[in-house]
């Protein structure tokens, strides 16, 4: 692997694989939080609307540009990051990395194409009216977050969406699409050092084109001098007192709920390992993790139930989710806390605790094989940690963790003065 920094503080990390298939994608450490100033959902609606035109490209164009090579173009915004990602052959991996930095450095913006894309996303955000699972997980989020930027939805509202103008969304791309906040990472079957020399290249033309109205960042060094952001705290005194346990009724005919509460951040390294394990053993995707093997597989009262964890800058949300019949909410609750009760009190034999881990690090090899998949999560690192981190370094911090942190990672998270309810009947 290659990575590291171009002299305007755009960092990069290149892999070579032995796919027929090349993925590239362009990172910027821009997402809902960021939007200060500026109408709730802009940052979604830029991803939006990038596509619809740029200095030298039409929206006809933009769309045709890398299917009539039979590959895709996409994007995607989370709280925290904005992220353009393109599958070519590799052959073709050239156009897609000059496509993607031409969209972030040159949207036009064009005022047509904007009010038509208003349509779309309001549409996106009316739909969420039919997937009580998506709406109360986004709803929860909001209230445990309440007071913080982390609280804004990402798609915005219908009333913020429709100010949106092509003013504004040139200023926040001008203000946050800056070269120290992007990352650009390549998996391919391609030569890692000429691959490396062409990005370093490409990255100069385009982001000597962009107005920045800032000055670049200094150096080529990568991780060695890496600052923690200085949105770097922990959040979970703050939201302490939001503590909640709220019921709507939606006149759904299934019973949504989700049960929580904040989170390690991704700065805070031994917490944050113990509790994507805690997570994966009690409501992984597997049908052996608790909360599946219980409400699923033994009881037939659920159709699906999940424990995720989402991990931000300076916080993360630790989330049971679940569905059900209304007659079997209460059923569910209990074996939900119960089977709580035990991570919080009971450590995990050495056997358990190593199947735990060979399972978990199985999940990860196979998802790590998805080479979109390797290219979108050597984003995130770059722009989170400055580096890639190593299979061989995850794998080292997952075997050291212990049944008592673990244990502690349930007592901490699931702590009953804190713990968060919200369910959508």
């Amino acid at each position: 692997m290659r990575y590291g920094k171009t002299e305007a503080g755009l960092q990069y990390a290149v892999k070579r694989t032995g796919s027929a298939a090349a993925y590239c994608a362009l990172s910027i450490k821009c997402g809902t939080r960021d939007e200060d100033g500026y109408h709730s959902g802009i940052a979604h609606f830029t991803e939006h609307t990038i596509f619809k035109g740029t200095n030298r490209k039409s929206a006809s164009v933009i769309n045709g540009y890398l299917d009539k090579l039979g590959g895709e173009l996409n994007a995607f915004t989370t709280k925290e990051e904005i992220v353009l990602h393109a599958t070519v052959l590799k052959e073709d991996l050239p156009k897609a990395a000059n496509l993607l930095f031409e969209l972030a450095t040159t949207p036009a913006f064009p005022e047509t194409e904007i009010e038509i894309e208003k349509g779309v996303v309001i549409d996106e955000i009316n739909s969420y009216k039919d997937s009580p699972s998506e709406d109360i997980y986004d709803k929860f989020e909001e209230m445990i977050f309440a007071g913080h930027p982390l609280a804004s939805p990402i798609l915005g509202t219908i009333a913020s969406v429709k100010k949106i103008g092509s003013a504004e969304l040139a200023g926040f791309v001008r203000e946050k699409f800056t070269p120290d906040r992007m990352a650009f990472t390549v998996v391919a079957d391609i030569d890692e050092d000429r691959m490396e020399k062409f990005i370093r290249k490409t990255a100069g033309k385009w982001l000597r084109c962009n107005d920045i109205g800032r000055e670049p960042a200094n150096g080529s060094t990568i991780h060695e001098n890496f600052i923690l952001p200085d949105c770097h705290r922990s959040l979970s005194n703050a939201c302490a007192a939001h503590k909640f346990d709220k019921t709507v009724n939606k006149k759904n005919h299934q019973v949504n709920c989700v049960i929580g509460n904040l989170g390690p951040s991704l700065y805070e390294e031994k917490e944050r390992i113990a509790t994507i394990l805690m997570c994966n053993i009690l409501g992984g995707p597997a049908s052996n993790s608790i909360l599946n093997y219980e409400l699923r597989e033994k009881n037939g009262w659920v159709y699906g139930v999940e424990c995720s964890y989402t991990q931000y800058s300076d916080s993360g949300i630790v989330a049971v989710c679940l569905g059900c019949d209304k007659d079997n909410l209460e059923r569910c609750n209990k074996t939900v806390a119960k089977e709580i009760g035990k991570l919080q009190t009971e450590l995990l034999s050495e056997r358990k605790l190593a199947a735990a881990k060979k399972q978990f690090l199985g999940q990860m090899a196979i998802s790590s094989d998805n080479g979109e998949t390797q290219c979108l999560a050597m984003g995130k690192s770059l722009l989170a940690y400055g580096r890639v981190l190593s299979d061989e370094c995850t794998k080292e911090k997952i075997e050291a963790v212990t049944a008592e942190e673990i244990r502690s990672a349930a007592r901490r998270i699931f702590d009953a003065d804190t713990l968060c309810r919200l369910t959508f009947i």
